[in-house]
């Protein structure tokens, strides 16, 4: 299994600038990379909770960090935030959180989690055991329209119709189970490479977000956890999907405009050339940080 490189950190750390003796929360600790990075700013005064879905990060992240009195890593989902920090804490209030949404390198590397079809594997997609259904549960059950929706809304695929069209027939005589047949459909349907990206990328990456109701658990992130933000309190999200891109902007232009908050990043800010080239998953991330105003202190 590859190692994870979490991106965007020296922007991040500029922007969001952990400080000692500060209370944070790392929604979608991964391996640990960017959990680690703030550990090391907030020092053995301040304290951590790291979320994700996926065991295997947890157990990854848990074992990197160590599970000390000021780092906590747990299973669940970044919508749990208060639940998980009054039960540890005693209170939900924090200085700063961070999201790093999207499919993590450990999941792409591993093919038995049906992420990728780079190399073949189970038609899985399911980051964590709180997804109700498989990827290959939607594929096989999902009417053509309901198919044609999610490759057009959550792929942006524009040749949706094709691709769905082209998987209803071919799952009659023998439902789809793993990776390779899925992607060689899909691909045969809406015509052939473009640039680096695989044809059937898009599509691919529209079910993953289905499967596991990613810009559903999003929007609910959104709204609930800038209430948890202590004054001076900074809320950082990396995205690599202009879906959640969106809400994002939309989200902190709208607090912006309520007042009390201020947008620490007037731009979204997107990775150097440099990590592009060291790091290929770079390539599409973006950050944003939105800051409550008022005096930084711990709760």
């Amino acid at each position: 299994m590859g190692d994870h490189a979490p991106v965007l950190v020296a922007e991040f750390l500029a922007l969001a600038d952990p400080k000692p003796g500060e209370s944070w929360v790392d929604g979608t600790a991964g391996a640990g990379g960017h959990a680690r990075e703030i550990l090391g700013r907030i020092g053995p005064g301040g304290r951590l909770i790291g979320l994700d879905r996926d065991p295997v990060a947890v157990e990854l992240a848990g074992s990197r960090l160590g599970r000390g009195a000021n780092a906590q890593i747990e299973l669940g989902s970044y919508e749990r935030v208060e639940e998980v920090a009054q039960r540890l804490w005693g209170g939900a209030k924090c200085d700063g959180i961070l999201l790093d949404l999207g499919v993590s390198s450990l999941q792409l590397d591993d093919p038995a989690r049906g992420f990728s079809f780079s190399r073949p594997g189970p038609l899985d997609m399911r980051m964590g055991p709180d997804s109700e259904r498989s990827a290959a549960e939607l594929v096989n059950g999902a009417s053509a329209e309901e198919l044609e929706r999610i490759f057009r809304e959550l792929g942006e695929e524009r040749q949706s119709r094709r691709a769905a069209d082209a998987i209803v027939p071919e799952r009659k005589g023998k439902p789809f189970s793993d990776t390779a047949r899925l992607a060689e459909v899909v691909a045969g349907a809406v015509g052939g490479r473009r640039g680096r990206t695989h044809p059937a990328t898009r599509a691919f990456q529209a079910i993953r977000i289905a499967v596991n109701r990613e810009l559903e658990r999003l929007k609910v992130a959104l709204d609930r956890l800038p209430a948890l933000l202590n004054p001076g309190g900074r809320f950082a999200v990396i995205s690599f999907h202009s879906l959640e891109d969106r809400m994002v902007k939309e989200r902190f232009k709208a607090l912006a405009r309520e007042g009390g908050w201020q947008l620490l990043t007037k731009h979204v800010v997107k990775p150097s050339r440099g990590e592009e080239l060291s790091n290929a998953r770079s390539r599409s991330a973006k950050l944003r940080v939105i800051r409550r105003q008022g005096v930084v202190g711990s709760g």
